[in-house]
């Protein structure tokens, strides 16, 4: 497997030379400069190339190049923003580069409702608590229906929840929610959300997945005559926040989507922790069905909890089987005799660790020490694996 690490650019607190000496050979990263929908130059392109290059890495997937609300409703320009992605695949492809990562979510991208939740250790973690958001969805947003979406007993729960919560505390959650996290696809105040999901309420699931198919089959010329795989990160998490379609959740999404697009470009992003946050989902499973589609790999680890809530713990100590998932993996490398491929894959989040827990600068599950330490310890599988099957041979 490739180890790569999302670096967020120049402007990024952690440098090239630190994800170097993390033992990364690959970056990820995007020209998030570049406003959404419009064209990436390859001057542009190249000028990131070669600063990664000239760090001793080489640029192993882009993430994202994301995908405009007005390409995902089908409506105002989205026709000359389909061009314009057209175009940069062609432009990623000229310049050596050969995996775009992108999701096709509605209206909020990857959601936490707690940024620092605190651990046993006292290392800070992500975590979505269903009651949280419901209380904000309810009362703060004060979605219509919104009570409809959720378990009484969750809407009582909130219930008691926001009657505690003060004005500060309340302006923290909704930054949590919709202010835009690290990655994410642009951020909201109150009055901005609540238009972008009248704007998607009119889309069931079955339309919303119909337009990411009338994407895919116009992208996918240009990507299959540039080389790039195109692999779709799944939904975070993978079900419906205020009352949105979500189309890339379960295994059965996947089945769809490689059904209507059959192309060797129309590949998976498998992120362990999106999937994962569903317990329906089994990921080594997914990971031998999809083998040849997968191209992209995010290595993290949950706690579910029954309600639906979930926090993310230590990449090696959770519910998500990623000793297995790694084996299955290793295997999907080897499935074509004639090709051997190296998948490229990345720690995804890391706690915060004590000594970068005042560190202004810090993103959000994007920690130095903490992603270095998930690093270390998926290497040390890897490692473990191949050197069993060498001995095996």
């Amino acid at each position: 497997m490739i180890e790569t690490w999302r670096w967020f650019g120049p402007q990024d607190p952690i440098s090239l030379t630190q994800v170097r000496q993390a033992g990364a050979e690959g970056i990820v990263t995007a020209l998030n400069h570049i406003p959404t929908g419009e064209l990436w130059p390859i001057e542009d392109i190249l000028e990131r190339k070669q600063l990664i290059e000239a760090a001793g890495m080489v640029w192993s997937v882009v993430e994202s190049v994301p995908v405009h609300n007005a390409i995902k409703t089908r409506s105002g320009d989205y026709a000359r923003m389909i061009g314009n992605y057209q175009q940069t695949l062609e432009h990623l492809g000229q310049c050596g580069i050969d995996t775009v990562c992108y999701n096709f979510m509605p209206v909020v991208d990857w959601t936490r409702t707690n940024l620092r939740y605190s651990l046993p250790d006292q290392s800070e973690a992500l975590r979505f608590d269903i009651t949280d958001f419901a209380a904000y969805d309810i009362h703060v947003l004060k979605r219509p229906a919104a009570e409809a979406d959720y378990p009484a007993e969750i809407v009582a729960k909130a219930d008691s929840y926001f009657a505690e919560l003060d004005a500060e505390a309340i302006n923290a959650l909704e930054r949590n929610i919709i202010a835009g996290l690290p990655g994410g696809e642009g951020s909201y105040n109150r009055e901005s959300i609540r238009a972008a999901i009248d704007e998607f309420n009119q889309f069931d699931n079955d339309q919303y997945r119909e337009h990411l198919i009338a994407f895919l089959k116009a992208v996918m010329p240009a990507a299959e005559k540039s080389g790039i795989r195109m692999v779709i990160h799944p939904d975070d998490p993978p079900f419906s926040l205020f009352g949105l379609p979500r189309v890339v959740s379960t295994a059965e999404d996947v089945r769809k989507l490689q059904s209507a697009v059959p192309s060797s470009s129309n590949g998976l992003t498998l992120c362990a922790g999106s999937f994962g946050a569903r317990g329906d989902n089994d990921l080594v499973a997914m990971a031998r069905e999809f083998a040849e589609h997968i191209h992209f790999v995010h290595l993290r680890n949950i706690k579910r909890e029954a309600d639906g809530s979930f926090y993310e713990s230590a990449h090696l100590d959770g519910d998500n089987d990623l000793v297995g998932l790694i084996a299955a993996l290793l295997d999907a490398e080897q499935i074509d005799p004639s090709h051997s491929r190296r998948i490229a894959m990345r720690p995804d989040h890391g706690h915060t660790l004590a000594s970068e827990q005042n560190d202004p600068r810090l993103q959000p599950g994007y920690s130095y020490a903490g992603r270095m330490k998930g690093l270390a310890e998926l290497r040390g599988v890897i490692h473990a694996l191949q050197r069993v099957r060498q001995a095996t041979v």
